[in-house]
């Protein structure tokens, strides 16, 4: 008899039949290669193991699997699409704990044009959640390169931003209401679309961005927002990161609330996409050191098209910019959005990559970009910075391709090493060690640099109270 050991339970086969049983055997996989891809994350850089993945189709069934879990104090991690960058995701090594993915909660309850929301289950992805909204001539306006796999629940776990939060705002913006199985396995059925309730705590805060350790969402109410007619992106070339900024300065005081986006692209990154992407042609005749992106949109004809030439034109006459290109058809915006959404892909054929997704003030990205350069070529002589990302809310994707020639795994041995460092720099500029994809297991020996005492012992004063055994998510975002 296979025996699996945790801490407080031990994971016999009876025990695993037994919530198994709960979703029937065809969605209980305990086969290696069934199991296969709820275990590893894309990048090989987590790897789990896990004695049962359970896929319920309801959120009954995902009640009845947490009471189970309550009473025999079985360990549980909620899995969306298994998009995630920091391990909040997967199991550990230890195979004591089950893996409960929201693939088969794909449904869409309701949409109300109306009251510009929608209900969806958690396991809707977000591009399908995109393409509903599309069908009601309605905009759901969250964005991100994983919307064909990624999903509504683990977006709104890991309070997922994009390249529209600029005008958007994150995902916990995006919600008004959630269905939360709690870890005592009670439902809880939040799904208004009110959008003004003063009626004591938001309870649905606690669960937006905790991961799945506070609970499992198993559904929620999204806002919609009025589909934009016209978009149009413009892209330029800067010769210094002071000057990118004092152009979005501009930018943002002549566009306003057109405004969707405004990303920031190093020649490195550009090179990369060129040489391994899908676009192959330089963007401007001039090679500059920095780009930047821009998108206007506006529900109306003939708005956004001139004011993009109104302010490139502007921008150039100031010296703000070296040169620029407006698109001129949607095949264009779609190559030109290409050399941006490339980016984390592209730099896999480099070799290995470390990654941070981090967040300063938008006034000090020059100076943070400029130290950690700095930093980098003084701890790994050769490497290459790509810095890239949402300049317009200060998301920085600072990540470092190793130096030509280097040996992959020496490289990658230097993460924790490089990482802390690059950490301790943004926190000097007052920054945050996550600015979107999550804390997970990577980051959470680190959470405290960020939190006060005070902060931590909150958090864990509301862990507890929820989840006493810690059967939810354990060891992801804080440790008990």
């Amino acid at each position: 008899m296979t025996v699996v050991h945790n801490k407080t339970q031990v994971l016999s086969d009876e025990l695993l039949g037994q919530f198994a049983s709960l979703v029937g055997e065809r969605y209980a996989l305990f086969q290696k290669d069934e199991k296969a891809k709820f275990l590893v994350e894309w990048r090989d850089k987590y790897e789990g193991k896990s004695p049962l993945i359970l896929l319920p189709g309801s959120v009954e069934e995902v009640s009845s699997i947490v009471k189970l879990a309550a009473k025999t104090k079985t360990a549980l991690v909620p899995q969306g699409g298994n998009t995630g960058l920091v391990g909040g995701q997967l199991p550990d090594q230890q195979n004591r704990q089950i893996v409960v993915s929201l693939n088969r909660m794909n449904k869409v309850r309701s949409v109300s044009p109306a009251s510009n929301s929608m209900v969806l289950d958690a396991g809707v992805t977000l591009l399908e959640a995109q393409q509903t909204a599309e069908d009601h001539n309605r905009l759901f306006p969250l964005s991100l390169a994983s919307e064909g796999s990624c999903q509504i629940g683990g977006n709104i776990s890991s309070n997922a931003g994009g390249i529209q939060v600029l005008k958007y705002g994150m995902m916990r913006d995006l919600v008004l209401g959630l269905e939360v199985v709690l870890p005592s396995g009670e439902i809880w059925r939040g799904l208004n679309d009110l959008r003004k309730d003063n009626t004591g705590y938001d309870l649905k805060h606690l669960f937006m961005g905790a991961e799945g350790t506070l609970g499992i969402i198993t559904a929620a109410t999204l806002k919609l927002f009025p589909k934009p007619v016209e978009r149009q992106v413009g892209f330029v070339g800067c010769s210094s990161l002071e000057q990118l900024s004092e152009f979005f300065s501009y930018v943002s005081g002549e566009t306003g609330s057109f405004l969707v986006a405004f990303e920031m692209i190093c020649r490195t990154g550009i090179e990369f996409v060129l040489k391994h992407g899908s676009q192959k042609v330089e963007p401007l005749d001039e090679v500059f050191p920095w780009y930047g992106l821009i998108e206007l949109e506006s529900t109306k004809e003939g708005l956004v098209g001139t004011l993009m030439e109104d302010v490139l034109g502007g921008a150039l006459e100031r010296g703000l910019i070296g040169d620029g290109v407006i698109s001129s058809s949607e095949a264009q915006r779609k190559n030109l959005w290409a050399l941006r959404e490339e980016m984390s892909a592209m730099q896999k054929p480099e070799g290995g990559s470390i990654k941070h997704d981090v967040s300063v003030s938008v006034a000090a990205i020059p100076q943070f970009i400029h130290k950690g350069n700095e930093l980098v070529e003084r701890m790994i002589p050769g490497a290459r910075p790509v810095p890239f990302g949402h300049f317009g809310d200060g998301n920085i994707h600072y990540n470092i391709s190793q130096p030509v020639g280097m040996d992959k795994q020496e490289f990658l041995d230097q993460w924790e090493p490089l990482s802390n460092a690059v950490y301790e720099l943004v926190l000097e500029f007052g920054g945050s060690i996550s600015a979107e994809h999550g804390i997970g297991v990577m980051k959470s020996d680190l959470l405290a640099l960020k939190k006060s005492s005070v902060e931590m012992d909150l958090m864990l004063t509301i862990k507890k109270s929820l989840d006493p055994d810690n059967i939810m998510n354990p060891g992801k975002v804080i440790k008990v």
